[in-house]
């Protein structure tokens, strides 16, 4: 079973909005986010070449700290491989930092999980007893969590001023360009040997929104490591990169997160409650970019929106398969079964997975976290629409909504990022997807119409999983929602049970609509 269902209907303009839809402000803190802070400035980076190159002028830029927060980190990998003689590793890049201004502080964190491989590795454990030596350097793994939880905020800070947050480690395989090429010569691990094609999304922000990721960076070091990070004073400076156009001014950003309780912390689901508030708030398309599929709670609610009378269209870019075997297993076959589900509730055709591909119908795989609503709703993050990424692990997302006061200016923008995003998929230029979008006045029927035999989107393949696949999926085994999901009876948990679950939940919510 394949995901294609021809002919899709354009949505009628004329129509009322749906019962779902809610076309103020989604924003609330204490609830679906942390706070909304002030960004003076922002622009979206797409796929790691960019981030890296921008990433490395911002830290030469600061002055006080650098604060690195991530999933994985590999001090081997190099920053710009495009370079002549392949250009510094980013564990000589960061010692030569050090080296430069020796009274300028380098932070960075690491999930602990992976410790022991990386000090296995000998050049990279040398990298880091010399960065050990090195008074400027702090460098400390992340293991204050539940056993099973993984620490996977992607945040780089600098000075409290300016600050990333999205998908993308510092880390081997993540390097490419946005032309994903077949055969690129640079996208080489640290080991010699080249790996696939990888898509990935950051954000890049500056003003109070970056001090206020870097509160967020400096309590999450201060829990894993008992060391407090010294307060810096209100920053000043202009460190915006003087070769990235800005995209956002002046403009009110919310921070949304994930956390399990721990020693004391309460849980936060800020992330889940975002999630399905902004599936509520579509009156038009809900256009996703992200690595798993595996909530039954987001998709019960994609499902309800289906079965509208006026329903969105959604249209989501995913990996055909999960990276490894176990997340294959655990991952890919719940996506299936979550998206057969979806798909009895969709009488008008209106949702798709389609899977990018290179010009040589290479699969390019898909890591990072992008919804994007209508013209209204933009969010990037660490946060995967999987089960641990809305209970379990640590996690950050950043969320613009053009309902917001003082940001009714950035809709244009937001419309133009989703072209851009699915313009690099299509390979054709933004003014022939934009063109084709304003005739069909569908997403689904312009891509329908834009896909080829070169670089694209495929569609997904919905085949049935095997036993084992199903099995692990339907019981969660490896994708639970909170630490205690790990030691839960399988009668306890599953796709099935979370399922009904999300029904009951839009029954208490919405009764007219899932009657």
């Amino acid at each position: 079973m394949s995901t294609l269902i021809p002919d899709a209907v354009p949505r009628n303009p004329d129509l009322p909005v749906s019962a779902g839809a809610n076309p103020g402000p989604i924003l609330e803190p204490g609830r679906n986010c942390w706070l909304i802070e002030a960004c003076d400035r922002a622009s979206v980076l797409v796929d790691a070449a960019e981030y890296y190159h921008l990433a490395g002028e911002a830290m030469q830029s600061a002055r006080q700290r650098i604060l690195i927060i991530g999933w994985e980190f590999d001090t081997r990998i190099r920053l710009e491989p495009g370079r002549a003689g392949g250009g510094q590793t980013l564990g000589e890049f960061i010692l030569a930092l050090a080296r430069a201004m020796p009274a300028r502080r380098i932070s960075i964190l690491k999930w602990g999980f992976g410790a022991l491989k990386q000090l296995l590795r000998p050049s990279a454990l040398w990298m880091l007893w010399r960065w050990h030596c090195t008074r400027a350097i702090a460098f400390r793994f992340d293991r204050a969590h539940p056993p099973g939880c993984s620490h996977h905020q992607k945040i780089l800070v600098v000075d409290d001023c300016l600050a990333v947050c999205g998908g993308i480690d510092m880390s081997t395989a993540r390097w490419d360009t946005s032309e994903h090429l077949d055969d690129d010569p640079r996208r080489i691990g640290p080991e010699g040997r080249p790996y696939p094609p990888w898509h990935d999304v950051t954000m890049m922000l500056a003003g109070p929104v970056a001090a206020a990721l870097g509160e967020l960076g400096a309590e999450r070091w201060q829990r894993a490591t008992s060391e407090p990070l010294d307060p810096l004073p209100d920053c000043s400076e202009v460190l915006w990169p003087d070769d990235l156009p800005v995209q956002f001014e002046n403009v009110r950003v919310g921070i949304a997160r994930t956390r399990s309780v721990y020693d004391g912390c309460a849980e936060i689901r800020e992330i889940e409650a975002l999630y399905l508030d902004m599936v509520a708030a579509a009156q038009d398309v809900i256009y996703i970019e992200n690595q798993y599929f595996t909530s039954a709670r987001v998709a019960v609610a994609i499902a309800a929106r289906l079965k509208e009378p006026h329903p969105p269209e959604v249209v989501m870019v995913m990996p055909r398969k999960a990276d490894g075997w176990l997340e294959q297993v655990a991952m890919d076959a719940a996506r299936i079964r979550l998206a057969r589900k979806i798909a009895e509730a969709d009488p008008g055709n209106r949702f798709r997975i389609y899977v990018p591909v290179t010009a040589g119908r290479q699969d390019i795989y898909v890591h990072a976290k992008v919804m994007i609503v209508d013209h209204r709703l933009l969010r990037i993050g660490s946060s995967n629409l999987n089960n641990r990424s809305l209970g379990l692990d640590s996690e950050c997302d950043v969320v613009i909504d053009a309902a917001l006061p003082g940001n009714q200016h950035v809709a244009p923008t937001i419309a133009q990022l989703r072209t851009r995003l699915l313009s690099e998929h299509l390979s054709v230029e933004p003014a022939v997807f934009e063109a084709e979008f304003a005739r069909s006045g569908s997403l689904t029927a312009t891509i329908e119409a834009l896909r080829c035999d070169g670089r694209s989107l495929d569609l997904l393949d919905l085949t049935r999983p095997g036993p084992l696949d199903k099995f692990v999926a339907d019981n969660e085994l490896l994708d639970p929602e909170s630490a205690d999901g790990f030691f839960e009876p399988m009668g306890r948990r599953g796709l099935r049970r979370r399922w009904r679950e999300g029904l009951q939940r839009l029954r208490r919510l919405r009764p007219s609509i899932m009657s």
